[in-house]
C-alpha cells in the first residue's frame, strides 16, 4: 500500500455563489482530510470559462496552505453536458498525476487518472422526482448510472441514503460505503451575545419570538404542511404566538409556498427571508425558541445538527435520515401530519424543560458528529483503494 497519495478533489460545489449542503460537506471534509493527514498532496479541480477572479476568492477560504488548486480555462457546463454523451476524458483536461479523484455532486466523467470515489448524497430524484428541478433530474437520469459504473468507491451520507441506492442501484451494494457529514463546531456553537442576534434579527427583519426554519425553499422540504401547522398552533396560542422564519434561498416551484401563507392569511406571522451569510446562521439559531426541519426526504440534513450545536431544541420529521442523525435528541413527528406537527410545535413552545433537556442533549448530540470523525472514514476509504 503507498504511504502518500496524490489527492485531487472535484471544487464545483465550493465555487457557487451560493453554497449549498453539497458544498459545505465537501468543504468540511477536504479541508479536515488535509489537515488530519497532511503528508500527501491535495488539490482543487475546477473549469473556469470566465470570471476566474471571483472562483478563486470563493475557493480561498477551503484551499488554505494544505491544498492546492488547478483552475482549468474552459467551461465545465459544456464539458458536463457533452461528457454525458462523448466520452472525453477529464485526463485530458486535468491531467494524469493524481492518484485518487473524489466528485462530490454525484457525477464522475469519463476516463479520469486513477482511482475514483463518487459522493451520491441521495435518491430523492428516484424517490420523489416531482420535487426535483428538471435539469437536475435530467442530469442524474443521463448520467448516474455510468456515474456509479465510473466510481471505484461509492461514498453516502447515511445508512438510509446506502439502502436506498442499493434500493435503485443493487448491483452497486458492495462498492457502497457510509461516511456521515459533520459538524463546524468553531462556526456552531451557543451564542449568547443578545447585542449581535438583536443586530442579525433587524437586519433579517425579524421582531419578537420565532420558530427557525433554515433551508432551501422547495417542495421536499415540507413547508406547506409546517404553515398548516403553524397555523393550527398559532389558532391554538390565540394571543402573541412567536412568529414562524423561513430562511434561505429559493429553490424551485415554491409558488404554492408563498400561496399557502396568503390563503391562511398569515403575512403578519410568517416571514420569509433573504438568503442567510453563514455568519448570521449561529446567531439565527440561538436566538430561535426552536429549529424546525419537516422535510419530506434528506440524505443527512445538517441543518438539524448544526442547530443542536447551537444549544437550540430541535424538531424534524420522521422520514428519511433525519432520525438516524437525530437520535432521541429532537421532538419526531409525523411528516404528513400538520396536527403532529403543531403538538410538536406547541410543547417545545410550552414546555422549557423539555426544551432545556433537548438543548443538553442536542449539544452533546452535535459532538459526534465532527469534520473529524467524518474525514477519518472519508480517509479510511480512499486506503481501500491501494
Amino acid at each position: 500500500m503507498k504511504k502518500t497519495f496524490n489527492i485531487a478533489f472535484d471544487a464545483v460545489p465550493l465555487i457557487s455563489d451560493k453554497m449549498t449542503g453539497i458544498g459545505w460537506c465537501e468543504a468540511g471534509q477536504t479541508m479536515a482530510v488535509a489537515r488530519m493527514y497532511p503528508q500527501n498532496r491535495y488539490t482543487y479541480n475546477f473549469f473556469s470559462r470566465k470570471d476566474d477572479n471571483i472562483k478563486l476568492k470563493r475557493i480561498a477560504p477551503f484551499a488554505d496552505d494544505n491544498i492546492n488548486i488547478n483552475l482549468v480555462h474552459f467551461s465545465g457546463y459544456i464539458y458536463r453536458a457533452s461528457s454525458a454523451f462523448l466520452p472525453v476524458p477529464y485526463s485530458a483536461f486535468f491531467g494524469k498525476n493524481d492518484d485518487i479523484t473524489h466528485f462530490f455532486n454525484y457525477i464522475v466523467p469519463p476516463h479520469v487518472h486513477g482511482r475514483t470515489v463518487a459522493t451520491v448524497h441521495d435518491m430523492v430524484y428516484k424517490a420523489f422526482p416531482e420535487t426535483v428541478r428538471a435539469r437536475t433530474k435530467y442530469m442524474l437520469d443521463s448520467g448516474l448510472k455510468k456515474s456509479m459504473e465510473r466510481a471505484d468507491i461509492i461514498v453516502t451520507d447515511s445508512e438510509f441514503s446506502k439502502s436506498e441506492i442499493i434500493r435503485y442501484f443493487p448491483k452497486h451494494q458492495d462498492k457502497i460505503r457510509v461516511v456521515p457529514c459533520g459538524t463546524d463546531l468553531s462556526r456552531f456553537r451557543p451564542s449568547s451575545n443578545s447585542e449581535r442576534i438583536a443586530k442579525v434579527k433587524k437586519n433579517l427583519s425579524i421582531d419578537g419570538d420565532y420558530f427557525l426554519y433554515l433551508g432551501t425553499i422547495e417542495p421536499r422540504k415540507n413547508l406547506e404542511r409546517l404553515i398548516t401547522a403553524y397555523s393550527i398552533f398559532a389558532e391554538r396560542l390565540k394571543e402573541n404566538p412567536p412568529k414562524l422564519v423561513l430562511a434561505g434561498g429559493k429553490g424551485w416551484l415554491y409558488d404554492s409556498i408563498f400561496q399557502k401563507v396568503k390563503d391562511l392569511k398569515l403575512q403578519e406571522k410568517v416571514i420569509f427571508t433573504k438568503y442567510v451569510p453563514s455568519s448570521y446562521m449561529k446567531y439565527l439559531m440561538s436566538g430561535a425558541i426552536a429549529f424546525v426541519f419537516p422535510s419530506i426526504y434528506e440524505g443527512f440534513g445538517m441543518p438539524p445538527l448544526e442547530a443542536m450545536a447551537c444549544g437550540t431544541p430541535v424538531l424534524v420529521s420522521n422520514r428519511a435520515s433525519l432520525p438516524e442523525v437525530t437520535g432521541d435528541c429532537a421532538v419526531i413527528c409525523d411528516a404528513f401530519s400538520p396536527e403532529d406537527m403543531a403538538e410538536g410545535l406547541f410543547s417545545l413552545y410550552s414546555d422549557c424543560n423539555l426544551r432545556k433537556d433537548l438543548r443538553k442533549r442536542g449539544l452533546e448530540r452535535a459532538e459526534m458528529f465532527t469534520w473529524e470523525k467524518s474525514a477519518e472514514k472519508l480517509y479510511n476509504v480512499y486506503k481501500e483503494l491501494f
